[in-house]
């Protein structure tokens, strides 16, 4: 019994030490921030970062101002959500080129749409659902996509 109990310290021990060395080495500190240079994090999305840089949402968004809920709770769930999906995509080298978003994102990303331009947009949502309005089917290139 005694035996076993050191055998499960140790390895309980080096997966804390992997994961703290883990989340030193991917700056993980830095997710909890709203930093765009955060993003840059990852190589993969250098060019989402400059054409961002480049846009006119640079002067009033940041990254999550668009792509997280605008409530501590949503906004720390949907980062840990997809922090656990981006390193994984990352690391393994899954992932689509290029990047696109995914539904649950979308829709994030398209309620943050409504919100910010709902007086520019608000006649829109008499004539639809406002579920049924994507802002990217017309402004593809908001925010930081370049059209291809």
């Amino acid at each position: 019994m005694h035996r076993r109990n050191h055998i499960l310290a140790a390895v309980l021990g080096a997966a804390c030490g992997l994961a703290i060395f883990t989340f030193l080495y991917a700056s993980g500190l830095s997710y909890l921030f709203d930093d765009p240079k955060t993003c840059m994090n990852c190589h993969i999305m250098r060019a989402q970062f400059d054409a961002w840089n480049r846009s006119s949402h640079r002067a009033s968004a940041t990254c999550n101002a668009c792509h997280t809920p605008h409530n501590v709770a949503g906004k720390y769930a949907v980062k840990a959500i997809n922090g656990w999906n981006h390193s994984a995509a990352f690391t393994t080298g899954r992932y689509p080129d290029p990047i696109m978003i995914k539904s649950m994102n979308n829709g994030i990303a398209s309620d943050n749409c409504h919100r910010c331009h709902e007086t520019m947009v608000s006649r829109m949502f008499t004539s639809y659902a406002r579920n049924d309005i994507d802002c990217t089917s017309c402004h593809g290139s908001v925010g930081h996509r370049e059209r291809y």
